[in-house]
């Protein structure tokens, strides 16, 4: 599992009008070729009167698996300019699909990488990207008098808390960065006086946007 990397948090759309076409960019996170393929097919179906649907997927944690589709287009002047944008956003598990409703004039090669690639960056932005962080969850169990002053210092901490289990003692869950794992249980333990039970439990990815 990679330590951090970045992609998209769900589905979003964005439209350009360039030289009278319409350029509709589909953006979605997909996590497996087939993810992507599915993605592919369901926007080429809903916009199966357009004039092109041109794509580009990256997949896996070293980008194992890219692919382009120019959909009708000059070669290499919609698909790639896609798959480029995705590489130099350093995005994963990301699939667009570029839709193009043909308005009369021609674009030429040059313009058509600029029209698809803008459309691409420009969509990317305006639905924002996500960093997701591999983090430690490390639960501590402590009796309810300590309740307040453990959550007041987390909360005023650089530590996210993911979850307060209120059991026969109260169990918090805190996401942690690996390389703060043991500068957190020092810190829990002297806040608890060695009170606290403290467990190591699942990593999982947390989401922020950048």
């Amino acid at each position: 599992m990679l330590p951090s990397y970045l992609t998209v948090p769900s589905y979003g759309e964005y439209e350009l009008i360039i030289q009278k076409s319409r350029f509709i960019a589909h953006i979605a996170r997909t996590e497996t070729e087939e993810a992507a393929q599915a993605f592919i097919g369901e926007i080429k179906k809903k916009h199966k009167d357009a004039t092109h649907n041109c794509s580009a997927y990256l997949i896996g944690e070293h980008d194992q698996i890219q692919k382009a589709n120019d959909d009708g287009e000059p070669s290499g002047t919609a698909g790639v300019p896609i798959l480029e944008v995705l590489k130099k956003k350093g995005l994963k598990d990301t699939t667009v699909v570029v839709t193009r409703y043909f308005g009369g004039i021609k674009l030429g090669a040059g313009g058509l990488i600029r029209a698809y690639g803008k459309t691409t960056s420009e969509g990317l932005t305006n639905l924002g990207i996500i960093e997701r962080k591999l983090k430690q969850i490390i639960s501590v169990s402590i009796e309810y008098p300590l309740l307040g002053k453990m959550e007041n210092e987390l909360r005023s901490s650089n530590y996210q808390i993911k979850d307060i289990h209120y059991l026969e003692n109260v169990e918090i869950e805190v996401f942690v960065d690996s390389d703060q794992i043991e500068t957190y249980k020092a810190w829990i333990t002297d806040l608890t006086n060695g009170q606290g039970i403290i467990t190591d439990k699942e990593k999982i990815y947390a989401e922020t946007f950048i």
